[in-house]
């Protein structure tokens, strides 16, 4: 019969009738060596998951049976006697001296970040921004003990002037009243150190995302007869601000669980302080406690109570961490 519409049989077929079937995809099925990388990868991801569970595991499994033997409230009380037959610890004194050197800290490490980060994309000459980011970057080498020798013996003596102006202008408030203790082993001493420690982590983070602002909305607001710093608060700060909650949210992981610095500031005072709201007591953190009574797990009732209180920073530091991932993923220009 007769072809009458004027289409072959051949331009009817498409796809794989008309060119056959196919040859073989090597896409599906991947070479040798990206096989080997793709589950090299997985499984990688998959040790790192499983150390993090194991850990958090190995942690309440040893902190159940203390807890339980505990007589005194755990989340709300401020002794700590794990000699005492039965057990009296509790965790308010290290989660209020952990969480307000930490805060403190990313007060000061914070805009202090941003300012250097602005400095360093916005305003330095482009022979002088890798020196200054190197330098900034340096800091992260410098080892723990020397941040906490030099917090004591250098940082801790000219504390003393800052400590008595914050008293004399704001002594009536719960949170600056004179604790009576020395200057150089304060709350607020550990919190300036911490600052200077974590500044690496929130001025790098900050100043990679600063750098990823589209020069088309830099040049648009300064065509808009913006001057350079309506540019930087216009366009700038508002594309950057993601990236700098998860820079600050890592710092403050990283606060959270310094141990060796703290340990060398605080040491002197550990146990010995009375409990108080105020920034210029002492006291321990998580970590330093630990760190000063690792001596102590004699016994499992001993090192359950210990364990306890590393769960807590346990999880507190994953809660921080996850945040600041949560604050990434929001922006997929981060995570792309």
């Amino acid at each position: 019969m007769p072809n009458i519409t004027g289409v072959s049989a051949v331009d009817e077929l498409s796809g794989p009738e008309r060119h056959g079937p196919p040859q073989g995809n090597r896409a599906s099925t991947g070479r040798l060596g990206d096989r080997i990388f793709s589950g090299t990868a997985r499984g990688a991801g998959i040790l790192v998951i499983a150390i993090v569970t194991l850990v958090g595991v190995f942690l309440l499994s040893q902190a159940i049976p203390a807890l339980a033997k505990d007589k005194v409230n755990f989340l709300t009380s401020t002794q700590w006697n794990v000699d005492a037959t039965p057990l009296q610890f509790g965790i308010a004194n290290l989660l209020w001296v952990t969480v307000l050197s930490s805060a403190l800290a990313m007060v000061v490490a914070v805009p202090l970040g941003i300012g250097v980060a602005l400095f360093i994309t916005q305003y330095a000459p482009r022979w002088l921004r890798g020196p200054a980011a190197s330098l900034v970057d340096l800091l992260a080498a410098v080892p723990s003990i020397v941040y906490g020798l030099w917090g004591l013996q250098v940082l801790g003596t000219h504390m003393d002037g800052i400590q008595g102006f914050l008293i004399k202008i704001f002594g009536r408030l719960p949170l600056f009243q004179d604790a009576g203790v020395a200057a150089a082993s304060t709350i607020l001493t550990v919190a300036v150190v911490l600052a200077i420690m974590v500044l690496p982590i929130v001025t790098a983070l900050s100043r990679e995302v600063f750098a990823q602002t589209p020069t088309t909305n830099m040049e648009a607001a300064l065509a808009l007869g913006a001057t350079r710093w309506e540019m930087i608060r216009t366009a700038v700060l508002p594309f950057g601000k993601p990236g700098v909650i998860s820079a600050s949210m890592l710092g403050l992981g990283r606060a959270l669980g310094e141990t060796v610095a703290v340990t060398v500031i605080l040491s002197a005072l550990a146990g010995s302080a009375p409990w108080s709201w105020s920034m210029f007591n002492g006291g321990e953190t998580f970590a330093s406690k630990i760190a000063n009574n690792a001596a102590e797990f004699d016994s499992p009732q001993k090192a359950g109570a210990f364990m306890a209180a590393g769960l807590v920073l346990f999880g507190l530091t994953f809660i921080v961490n996850a945040v600041a991932r949560a604050v990434i993923n929001r922006r997929k220009a981060f995570v792309e």
